[in-house]
């Protein structure tokens, strides 16, 4: 039973249970994790409302794209729903699953880090990238209080980083997916999509809670986990595509079966 059929079976805690791990995967991207852990390990005390803004921003931006994808796809199946159950809706699903599975292998971690380093000479200089943290944090380099700065850098910040990567979002895409074959109707659907991007931001939110109440313990985890995070970037998104790739596969197999 896919995702899809359980929905549809009316298993709701199973169904609540599948989208909370779909959302814990997509709260381990760049936007939504690797950012705020970068935020985090500004010098001197933590800005909560300026983290807080931030992942507010990711968490309105993903809501609002998934209600306007709702909404779409859910006439695209009143329309269009036998013509996506057809054999040639099947083999296109089965190509597509294919090609993702392909596409993933081009995710190494080395070549990854081979690109990076030839795109490099051009890269921000690092302390140019911590004074600009300083700033949108609303802080000074020696981490006084500045009262007159702007949240808005961390908004467009926000905006960029889920801009660029929402199409990579696949399992949001996939518990949007879910979410309108159980037909749960349009406040329903949006109120579960809004559950699921506040557990996408929540483990930037415990982490901005330990910072600031255990920052001595909590840094030294945060830098490791940071450095992790860029180093193995790559291949998660190579298995997130991996693992979408086949579960479309082997969904189109079967039914052309």
């Amino acid at each position: 039973m896919d995702i899809s059929e359980l929905a549809a079976s009316s298993n709701y805690p199973a169904f609540a249970a599948v989208l909370a791990v779909l959302a814990l995967i997509d709260s381990t991207s760049f936007g939504t994790l690797l950012i705020p852990v970068w935020l985090l390990l500004a010098p001197g005390r933590v800005h909560a409302g300026r983290v807080i803004a931030y992942l507010g921003t990711v968490a309105g931006f993903y809501l609002a794209v998934g209600v306007a994808v709702l909404l779409g796809a859910g006439t695209l199946l009143e329309r269009y729903g036998d013509a996506l159950d057809s054999r040639p809706a099947a083999v296109v699903q089965l190509v597509l699953g294919v090609a993702l599975l392909a596409l993933s292998f081009r995710f190494d971690g080395k070549a990854a880090a081979r690109r990076a380093e030839r795109r490099g000479a051009g890269a921000p200089r690092p302390d140019r990238l911590s004074r600009w943290r300083q700033r949108a944090l609303g802080a000074e380099a020696d981490g006084a209080v500045a009262t007159r700065t702007s949240v808005l850098p961390l908004v467009g910040l926000a905006l960029a980083a889920t801009s660029v990567e929402v199409a990579t979002m696949l399992p949001y895409l996939a518990a949007i997916g879910a979410i309108t074959a159980a037909d749960l109707g349009a406040v329903p659907s949006s109120a579960v999509l809004a559950a699921y991007c506040v557990v996408m931001v929540a483990p930037a939110l415990l982490l901005l809670g330990g910072r600031a109440v255990a920052a001595h313990a909590v840094d030294p985890w945060l830098r490791r986990l940071e450095a992790w995070l860029s180093k193995n970037a790559a291949e998660m998104t190579g298995w997130v595509l991996a693992i979408v790739g086949v579960l479309l596969a082997v969904n189109a197999w079967g039914r052309l079966g």
